[in-house]
């Protein structure tokens, strides 16, 4: 997760798209921060306004000890926050019940339950309601209905001069500022900390597509292996059975049989090289040891092989700040999203397509551009999702899929975008730790 500046943190300018159930608990713990900031302030003003603006004595020592307890809380805890990841809903409650413990304290020396201000538990319940599952949120509401009735019966009372609420309507404007204040703060911060809760599940609903991704994966790749499996013997029994016709003299003596021959010969070894890469794909040839190749012998060994096989148009381009050319494990998996990435393109209507590959110390970033004619916008607002496809064929649609699945087991990210000027540009962002030899 990526944290971000302290401000951005307290005004909620970051990671507002995604967020895991802990992150989401930090960003709402920062933000009753911020509400615990505004607090002392705004209890700070009143105190002053009741006490030398209207007149009226408060035993100011008493009351100035909730603000000032809040303040050292938020000393405290907003560095220990900011440096953590997560926090649980018992922190937010212990947060919030200490809120509402200085609200208590102030009341109790001002009134009571009869102070308009007491009104405040409300906003504190609606913010536990929205923020704390159900457990939390029942006992918070019992503490401070407890709270209230404790105030109601035990309290000091406010001093008011004799007939100072005909003359100024104290009561009445304390009513109108108390509701007010509970709308505003209701309104800046409940909103957020519900946008919090939906960033949650978004990250969670995110969370179970790429479970039921990776489980499909897990299917197909255990569906390529067996067939894998499957075609390994007859196909080593064509690769016998082609040897001894090339020795057979019928056929040695006819040119174009022998040609034909061969060429059957060749596709046969092409089909059990394409098994090899699978099992080895699928986990089931691993014996040998990883195979360690430079950058772009790597990916002109990619290009070369795709190159012979379509025979289009591809350009490759290495750029990049030294190391230029870094040693890395040839994946099989990498190698063959790259070639599905090209066939996708030429299968688009691609005549060109272009592999730029810029490398430094932290990251390899891969582009691919063709001139085609764009994907549509259903295509790239859902990039990845299986069997998204403009060919209208039954179990088209996976090369993407691949490859954004086999990306993400590598640690990197796919973009992918249609140019102004026609075509597609899709690029691949890998850290370098992901294929570096151990």
């Amino acid at each position: 997760m990526k944290t971000g500046s302290l401000f951005d943190l307290l005004t909620g300018q970051a990671d507002e798209n995604v967020l895991a159930p802990g992150a989401a608990g930090r960003r709402n713990m920062l933000l009753l921060i911020q509400l615990r900031w505004l607090a002392v302030v705004g209890q700070v003003l009143t105190i002053a306004i009741v006490h030398w603006g209207f007149g009226i004595a408060l035993p100011l020592g008493w009351l100035l000890l909730a603000p000032l307890a809040m303040v050292i809380l938020n000393l405290i805890s907003l560095p220990l926050v900011v440096r953590r990841r997560a926090v649980t809903d018992g922190e937010i409650f212990i947060s919030l019940c200490s809120d509402a413990a200085a609200l208590a304290w102030m009341l109790y020396f001002s009134g009571g339950a009869t102070n308009p201000f007491s009104a405040l538990f409300v906003m504190q319940i609606v913010l536990a309601a929205v923020l704390l599952k159900r457990r939390y949120v029942w006992a918070f509401v019992l503490g401070t209905s407890a709270a209230l009735a404790f105030l109601t019966l035990f309290h000091r009372p406010m001093p008011l001069p004799d007939g100072a609420d005909a003359r100024l309507g104290l009561l009445a404007q304390g009513s109108l500022i108390n509701f007010v204040l509970i709308a505003v703060l209701l309104a800046a911060f409940a909103s957020r900390t519900i946008r919090n809760v939906r960033a949650r599940d978004a990250w969670l609903a995110e969370t179970r597509q790429q479970a039921a991704e990776h489980d499909h994966i897990v299917r197909m790749g255990l569906l390529a292996s067996g067939a894998a499996h499957e075609l390994g013997t007859p196909l080593a029994s064509l690769s016998v059975i082609l040897g001894d016709w090339k020795h057979d003299k019928t056929i040695r003596a006819d040119s174009d049989l022998l040609a034909d021959v061969e060429q059957m010969q060749s596709e046969v070894e092409r089909c059990k090289t394409i098994v090899t890469n699978i099992l080895m794909s699928a986990g089931a040839a691993r014996g040998q040891s990883p195979v360690i190749r430079r950058l772009s012998d790597f990916l002109h060994e990619v290009v070369d092989e795709w190159r012979e096989r379509v025979g289009n148009s591809v350009s490759l381009t290495l750029n990049g700040p030294s190391p230029l050319n870094p040693s890395i494990i040839a994946d099989p998996a990498l190698k063959q999203v790259l070639s599905a990435l090209m066939d996708n393109a030429a299968e688009a209507g691609a005549s060109e397509v272009v592999m730029d590959a810029v490398a430094d110390q932290e990251v390899l970033i891969l582009t691919c551009t063709d001139n085609g004619p764009g994907m549509p916008d259903d295509i790239l607002k859902h990039l990845g999702q299986p069997y998204q496809s403009t060919k209208g064929k039954a179990g088209s649609g996976l090369g993407l899929f691949l490859l954004v699945n086999v990306m993400r087991t590598l640690g990197g990210e796919v973009q992918a975008q249609n140019l102004k000027q026609g075509g597609t540009q899709i690029r691949l962002r890998l850290p370098r730790e992901a294929l570096a030899p151990k």
